[in-house]
């Protein structure tokens, strides 16, 4: 009998299970899959015309469970002993290329494979592709419009086809980055005489998902206020299709990505929408890309029409582009940068579109061969130990620095300085030294020349909605951006860079810090030193709608609980909300182990809807409860903080909307990543449909780290008190802030909270679509009995 179904197609079998007393070995039936050529997207390559839920069901539909296939931990915080025969087993489940997992990254992947083996449609990912290997170029830690930059110029620069999927779309100056370059691209293509193929699809809800989780959105639906997306007329050389997929009732699209002609790929916290928050996205290059391309397949469902045009041309033999690039290694020097910006300030001109499209084409040809995905990413690593090739200062230290103890001495910290973000004003208040040490570990990769003072060549016009200025590769848009967060002839770094925050929210809101210290600066955008390809696993989880938190069995959670069980050091989170029992028994455990566990959260995040029944309670409450938990000893090695802005001395209620953060992530002793869409909440935990990936590289995390520590204040001013709670130097708490105890009645303040959110056009349109579909359901015979749920979601703000 079958047991495996399509992703998001019926309630995942793996809800309810009881906790193993050990861990399993993988079984035969998984091991082949994975370990096999079989995938969603190989099978559609031979046959394009195939859906890819009718794919998955060829593949896996038969799939039977070993007997002794694992159960979930929900939250089992026991370490647990895993034999060399069993991490050798789960070695073998992936293809990561030239730079082998280690030991933690295999024991992490041993329990994500886990869920997969109870059922493989918990991956949201074909088996065969789950584990993969590829490079991080870019990672951009900054504002929606900063990432919005970045998706743009991808879009623009696009040769075929282009995915994007987002949770929420809004009409919205961030939607004008993306339709503005829709256009673009549309007008790049018809000079070539090319065609491109584009798929959207998003989550906004609505009552035709009771009949239907995936269907296509009318190009009426499309082009209204709400979603504003361009007129065909616009994009007369775009083939596009929308998707709006959501699965009743809590089974949330949480996921936020973008693919580009199989060879390039972004994965981000952030919607497409404006609002205040620090967000991050990364970009992936490789045989990664395949894999995907594969969950972009299985989560469209439904036949693509007309077919992404790569569907026949695997990353994995497409080369890895921007390593390719000469302004890419040029981008770590002095000089390189110089000669770049004014290149870039030139591309501007009216011969820019002419010589983009010559870079698209004369890409084609760049990096030939089949394998060619891997080998050229280990010709171009060994630049390194090239005599004429000469690395940078911050390169040579990361690589000196890699068997470094994880932090240094407290008592060779020097908290003063420049080095630590620290200066006389802070130092008073700074009441964090293991957290600034360890931010201070972190190591970027450009120097720090280039960094305090970007090249004073002719000004590169900032990148706006309202007026486009686009680049030819990654080392273009580092410059554009780092100039505008730069001092000027108009302003001080610091009036740069909070106007950088503020820019289409909050104008003018004032800094309360009084400068940026030298080695702070802020970077957006942090360019990655070319590497050879890493170990990369897809870890995600699929959507569940019924409104219990039974599933939690899932990659996602297995990966995040297992990088807290597994770690020797410490573990840093960074998320807008803290609040799933498991990752909470598992946060004490490791600190009780004496593994230093950093939480970057946002006070007042989403406290209406974290205040509903099921939903775990607000941040504030669980900082308490973890405090109140933990032993004199444990409570040394918890360091929790609220989100401090960048330009701020406290944290700011998220309410307020002034200074948010969105990001998500998790790094173990500092060489593990988990990066994606995944909140630390009960609806990411137990509902939401996220994509994630977990990659292994000391030099990526470092720059993450550094990244982490540029773009907030929060390891300086955001530690709570022994008791969980944030006051400043006078005792006073965070303004406006809801409280430990919000009180008998806190379920109704969190319905208060949903309602008042509701306007009377949103309600009105959920009246209409009630109505259209009732007619629907009477005139073939039936009703639709359900709940109502309409285009903004519940939380908003995922």
């Amino acid at each position: 009998m079958a047991h495996c179904v399509h992703p998001g197609e019926s309630q995942p079998s793996h809800a309810n299970k009881t906790s193993p007393s050990s861990p399993t070995m993988v079984s035969d039936g998984l091991y082949k899959l994975c370990t096999g050529k079989k995938s969603v997207s190989a099978l559609l390559a031979e046959n394009p015309t195939l859906s890819p839920g009718d794919a998955w069901k060829q593949l896996y539909g038969s799939y039977v469970p070993s007997s002794k296939s694992a159960a979930r931990s929900d939250g089992d915080s026991e370490e647990r002993s895993i034999g060399a025969d069993e991490l050798q087993r789960a070695a073998e489940c992936g293809n990561w290329g030239p730079s082998q997992p280690n030991e933690l990254f295999l024991k992490i992947y041993h329990d994500v494979l886990g869920p997969v083996e109870h059922d493989i449609s918990a991956a949201v990912v074909s088996p065969s592709l789950m584990g993969s290997c590829g490079v991080v170029p870019l990672t951009i830690i900054s504002v929606v419009p900063d990432i919005m930059r970045h998706m743009s110029n991808m879009i623009v620069r696009a040769e075929k086809e282009v995915y994007l999927a987002t949770n929420y779309w809004q009409s919205s100056v961030a939607s004008s980055y993306i339709t503005n370059a829709m256009k673009e691209l549309s007008a790049r293509a018809g000079r070539r005489g090319e065609r491109i193929v584009m798929k959207i699809i998003y989550d906004r809800g609505s009552l035709k998902q009771l009949l239907e989780p995936h269907y296509i959105v009318s190009e009426k639906e499309y082009l209204g206020d709400a979603v504003n997306i361009p007129k065909p007329e616009e994009i007369p050389n775009i083939n596009l299709q929308v998707m709006n997929y959501h699965k009743p009732m809590l089974g949330t699209y949480h996921c936020k990505y973008m693919v580009v002609d199989r060879k390039y790929a972004v994965l981000q916290s952030n919607n497409i929408q404006d609002n205040d928050n620090m967000e991050m996205m990364i970009q992936l290059e490789g045989p990664i890309v395949d894999s995907l391309y594969d969950m972009a397949l299985i989560s469209w469902h439904k036949a693509l029409e007309p077919p992404l045009p790569s569907y026949n041309s695997p990353a994995a033999r497409g080369g890895i582009g921007s390593f390719g690039e000469t302004s890419h290694h040029e981008m770590f020097h002095q000089a390189g940068i110089q000669a770049n910006a004014i290149s870039e300030a030139q591309a501007n001109s009216s011969s820019q579109l002419e010589a983009v499209d010559a870079r698209a084409i004369h890409s084609k040809h760049l990096i030939p061969g089949e394998n060619n995905g891997l080998l050229e990413g280990q010709r171009l690593a060994n630049l390194s130990n090239d005599a004429s090739y000469d690395p940078s200062p911050a390169r040579n230290a990361i690589e000196h620095a890699i068997d470094a103890p994880h932090l240094p001495p407290l008592d060779d910290v020097n908290i003063k300085g420049a080095s630590s973000g620290l200066n006389n004003e802070q130092e008073r208040f700074g009441r964090a030294p293991v957290t600034n040490a360890y931010l201070c570990s972190g190591s970027s990769s450009l120097p720090s020349s280039i960094i305090s003072q970007p090249p004073q060549g002719k000004p590169l016009l900032e990148h706006l909605s309202t007026d486009s200025h686009y680049d030819i590769d990654i080392a273009g848009e580092v410059a554009r951006v780092q100039q505008s967060v730069s001092p000027n002839d108009n302003l001080t770094r610091l009036e740069a860079t909070v106007a950088h925050l503020n820019h289409t929210k909050n104008k003018d809101f004032p800094p309360s810090i009084k400068e940026i210290p030298a080695g702070d600066e802020f970077t957006p955008y942090i360019p990655h030193a070319v590497h050879e390809p890493f170990p990369i696993a897809m870890v995600n989880r699929p959507p569940y709608g019924t409104p219990n938190n039974n599933d939690v069995f899932t990659p996602q959670n297995e990966a995040w609980l297992a990088g807290l069980r597994y770690a020797k050091k410490n573990v840093y989170i960074q998320s807008p909300t803290l609040n799933a029992e498991p990752i909470l028994k598992e946060i004490l455990n490791a600190c009780e182990r004496g593994v230093d566990v950093f939480a970057f959260i946002c006070i007042g995040y989403n406290d209406a809807g974290e205040l509903l029944p099921m939903q775990g309670g607000t941040n504030e409450m669980i900082a308490h409860a973890l405090h109140q938990s933990l032993s004199p000893e444990g409570l040394k090695h918890l360091h929790y903080h609220f989100y401090a802005g960048a330009d701020q001395t406290r944290p700011i209620l998220a309410k307020a909307k002034k200074r948010s953060c969105h990001v998500k992530l998790m790094i173990i002793d500092e060489e593990i990543g988990i990066q994606g869409n995944g909140n630390q909440d009960s609806q990411s935990w137990y509902h939401s449909q996220e994509i994630n990936v977990m990659l292994q590289s000391k030099e990526v995390c470092g720059n993450w780290i550094d990244g982490l520590r540029r773009c907030q204040r929060t390891g300086i001013y955001g530690k709570v008190d022994d008791d969980g709670v944030w006051r400043d130097a006078e005792g006073k708490e965070v303004e406006g802030a809801i409280g430990t105890d919000p009180g008998k009645f806190s379920w109704f303040k969190g319905i208060a909270g949903a309602v008042r959110r509701w306007k009377l056009e949103d309600v009105q349109v959920y009246l209409a679509q009630l109505k259209a579909a009732l007619l629907d359901r009477k005139n073939h015979g039936h009703y639709v009995v359900g709940v109502v749920y309409g285009q903004k979601p519940l939380h908003s703000d995922y």
